[in-house]
């Protein structure tokens, strides 16, 4: 077993929750910026998350492939964190009435959004450069079967955690417009986690691949690959039917509770929410490897539909809170313990190759998929408004009862997954 360290624990920490901040901007900031400041059309939401999904995907094969034929994966983390932050940095500058002085003769509102959706591609290609395929192949790298369940309940708070001090410490900025401040922050906190990095990453020595860099790219899609690791794409699966059920709600919850629900005080909700769900997620963490990760599976996603189901039916404050603390429980254990599978089941020689892969699954799929379930939900929905003559959308409560309908599913390839437990147990 690979003893995890302090130097280990630190830098799984910081780059993580720093990671973090920026991809919580971009799930759920920039889908407010884009409502709030643009465009009040649930489409231009889900084709930002979509597009933005499949240039991540793309990136990570890429990406992934050439860290695993290099035998390094330090050098994404540094140089992409670096840039991801200039990236993030330069948000703050996308504004109607700029982009309308600059393009007289465009539909200035067209024109804002589809650069923010472009702008969105420029940071994802460099996040996922250094966190989708440099940090994860890291922690795969780092990490062992025996330890990961334990590792993963930590890593999987760090959204949480971040989101709980961008809502606690930040969020006021967004509400009183400030983007621009905001956007700078979080841009110049990414760049210096790469900085960090330096320090703080120390990799193993790894025999670069000697394949060439096109296989590499289309290694996890040959079927004799697939049936050599049926148990990780099983739980890729899993993993796939599972983030597309939270990307149906995702991108639209802070709309929801900022427009249909009226809480000005939001920040506070999700914060106990988060708060809550983090410490739960810690406590299962510790049973997780013990117990047997399959063994949580069914629990875990019966405790997240229940939160979902709930939160379709409560209006009132506290209600909300309750029914936010059982679903997003749930969701980070399913989160923990599917990942724990995954690295299990990866190859430890083509962590790499296979970061790509997951980004398929994990991303690419669940974040075309889900946001336009989501937005067919709002668009189909009865709760519009008019502003100055122009009828505009509301996410409504469907979101939750949609999203609870596509986690039924992933009952399917865990009953595949215990089938074949069984199965290894007879033999």
């Amino acid at each position: 077993m690979q003893k995890l360290t302090g130097r280990v624990w630190a830098s799984f920490l910081v780059i993580g929750l720093i990671g973090q901040f920026a991809w919580t901007i971009e799930n759920m900031y920039f889908n407010v910026f884009l409502y709030n400041t643009i465009s009040t059309d649930p489409d231009y939401i889900a084709a930002m998350v979509a597009a933005s999904a499949i240039v991540a995907s793309i990136t990570t094969l890429m990406v992934g492939a050439f860290s695993d034929r290099l035998g390094r994966r330090k050098v994404f983390i540094v140089v992409g964190n670096l840039l991801w932050g200039a990236s993030l940095f330069a948000f703050g500058f996308v504004r109607v009435d700029l982009v309308a002085s600059m393009f007289p003769y465009a539909d200035a509102v067209a024109t804002a959004a589809i650069l923010v959706v472009i702008l969105d591609c420029v940071m994802t290609f460099f996040g996922s450069s250094s966190n989708d395929a440099g940090f994860n192949a890291y922690v795969t790298d780092t990490t062992s079967p025996e330890n990961r369940g334990r590792a993963e309940s930590v890593l999987s708070i760090l959204p949480l955690v971040s989101m709980l001090i961008i809502f606690g410490v930040f969020d006021p900025l967004t509400r009183n417009g400030q983007w621009q401040l905001f956007f700078s922050i979080f841009g110049a906190a990414v760049s210096v986690s790469g900085i960090l990095a330096i320090f703080l990453v120390k990799e193993k020595r790894r025999t670069p691949s000697s394949s060439t860099f096109f296989r590499d790219i289309l290694y996890g899609f040959s079927p004799s690959v697939v049936r050599a690791n049926k148990g990780l794409y099983i739980a890729l699966s899993t993993f796939c039917l599972f983030s597309i059920a939270v990307q149906v709600y995702m991108p639209f919850f802070i709309i929801y509770m900022q427009n249909y629900l009226k809480f000005d005080n939001y920040a506070i909700a999700l914060g106990i929410v988060l708060i809550a769900a983090s410490a739960a997620s810690v406590v299962a963490g510790r049973f997780i490897d013990r117990i047997g990760k399959l063994r949580f599976l069914i629990p875990a996603a019966g405790v997240m539909i229940a939160g979902l189901i709930a939160l379709y039916f409560t209006r009132a404050f506290v209600p909300v809170i309750l029914s936010g603390i059982v679903m997003m429980s749930g969701y980070m254990i399913l989160t923990a313990t599917l990942s724990a599978m995954i690295r299990d089941f990866t190859p430890v020689e083509k962590a790499g190759h296979f970061q790509g892969i997951r980004m398929v699954f994990a991303v690419l799929l669940p974040m075309v998929i889900g946001p336009a379930v989501g937005s067919f939900a709002i668009k189909n929905s009865a709760d519009t408004y008019t502003d100055l003559g122009v009828v505009k959308h509301v996410p409504t409560p469907s979101i939750f009862l949609a999203s609870a309908l596509v986690l039924l599913t992933i009952l399917v390839p865990i009953g595949i997954m215990m089938r074949r437990a069984r199965q290894e147990k007879a033999k």
